[in-house]
């Protein structure tokens, strides 16, 4: 089975390639093609997982390239993990947005509007020749907005891409870990958008469990979310939010925060991923033993502005692992090989929620076999959360109108209507400013 990795100069590739070196199952990925615009990135991480793989009997052969074409032909999965205008770009959404007094993270706010925009039209290309040169594959997308992006190409390949995100992944194992709960026997009654939903239940041999939770503040303050939004909001609520929604519940302090931080996260990850590729220039330099290093760093300084606003401390040692790749890795099983199982993924709505359209890209819990990903039925959401979900997917909508026709009048609304942009003419100079500092932007006019 042929895996291609598009993005495959990235830094996370070798957390994808692990979870595949431990899978010996009938019907694994057996050849990984790689592809990045970067050759020397490429070089770099194909270093790392010659080292993964040594000693490892039957590892998936790899081969890279530059040419997109070439690595989509034949390919079963494709896995989409790029980043349009690198890190550079990404400090520079911080950046401009920071300086209007917004949110510049890379997929909430400004910045993330910033990143669509100039993401967009580039995953829709790809999606246009996956749908030609490998139109049985399946597209697993992770390329930030994940939501958004996932419903740009469903547009043109169906339900044939779905958007994978470990956020709810780490939620819902960390709600069963602090309730001694297994997480692989927990359902978690998830719903809501990419990066903006929240865990309404947790259910353990058909017994929802997060009552208890909600109920025992000494419990309930002692994780990760617990300790980010506090005890009281999260009681307030009655549901645990995805650690993301701490951008809107909190937004003056996280502006504030990333204003007065040393760097912004896109400058830090890009300074020590320089770093990384400058040190992979050497030959003689370890490989495996300098990318895990760096990896351990990146981890450990996840949200760490939030967390400090927060006083929530370093993060657990049990949090520093990752996870969407084990993702990946269970849903390409589950279609391949036609083991059922359950995922929180992004998937084209259907009817699961009401107040959304059938082609909208919604996380929700799917079932997923080998005729693909199926959301379940959940319950509508509180009149709150309702009216955050189709106000950003709004703001998707809008996003997706400007890319398809090059419109700066949508692009400005887009940024309008954003509820942590309060001002059409701070949204109109956010255009301005990230028309100046991105040439991926020159289609808007």
């Amino acid at each position: 089975m042929k895996l291609t990795i598009l993005g495959g100069g990235g830094f996370r590739v070798p957390l994808v390639y692990g979870a595949l070196l431990q899978d010996h199952a009938e019907g694994r990925v057996t050849h990984v093609i790689l592809h990045d615009l970067d050759p020397a990135r490429l070089s770099a991480v194909t270093r790392v997982l010659a080292e993964q793989a040594a000693g490892v009997p039957d590892a998936p052969e790899v081969t890279a390239t530059t040419d997109l074409d070439e690595a989509l032909r034949g390919a079963d999965f494709v896995f989409s993990a790029i980043r349009v205008g690198g890190l550079e770009g990404r400090a520079n959404d911080e950046r401009v947005a920071l300086a209007e007094g917004v949110l510049g993270q890379e997929t909430v706010g400004a910045g993330g509007i910033a990143y669509g925009l100039r993401t967009v039209p580039v995953a829709v290309d790809i999606a246009r020749r996956v749908a030609r040169l490998a139109p049985d594959a399946w597209v697993i997308n992770f390329t930030n907005p994940a939501g958004l992006v996932t419903e740009a190409m469903s547009r043109h390949l169906g339900d044939r891409v779905i958007g994978i995100c470990d956020s709810p992944v780490g939620l819902g194992r960390r709600i069963a870990r602090v309730l001694g709960a297994n997480p692989k026997e927990a359902w978690i009654d998830y719903v809501g958008l990419n990066h903006l939903g929240w865990v309404r239940g947790l259910r353990v041999a058909g017994r929802d469990e997060l009552p208890r939770l909600l109920a025992d503040p000494d419990l309930l303050g002692s994780f990760e979310e617990g300790k980010l939004f506090g005890v009281d909001w999260l009681r307030s609520l009655g549901a645990i939010p995805n650690e993301y929604l701490h951008y809107y519940y909190f937004n003056r302090e996280a502006v504030r925060a990333y204003q007065q931080a040393e760097k912004t996260r896109g400058a830090f990850l890009h300074d020590q991923q320089a770093r990384f590729y400058a040190e992979m220039r050497n030959p003689d330099a370890p490989a495996w033993k300098v990318w895990d290093r760096t990896r351990a760093e990146r981890e450990a300084t996840y949200m760490a502005e939030n967390r400090e606003t927060a006083g929530a401390g370093e993060r657990d040692e049990d949090d520093l692992s990752g996870g969407y790749e084990k993702v990946a890795l269970a849903l390409m099983r589950a279609i391949a090989r036609d083991e059922r199982t359950t995922l929180i993924l992004n998937v084209r709505n259907q009817r699961t929620l009401s107040v959304l359209d059938t082609d909208a890209v919604i996380e929700v819990p799917c079932l997923v076999d080998a005729n693909g990903a199926h959301p379940v039925t959940v319950d509508p959401l509180p009149d709150h959360a309702t009216g955050l979900v189709c106000a950003v997917k709004a703001v998707e909508r809008e996003v997706l109108a400007a890319a398809d026709s090059g419109s700066r009048a949508s692009a400005v609304k887009a940024f309008a209507l954003h509820p942590l942009v309060d001002s059409v003419n701070v949204a109109r100079r956010l255009v301005e400013g990230y028309t100046e500092v991105h040439p991926g932007l020159a289609y808007l006019r």
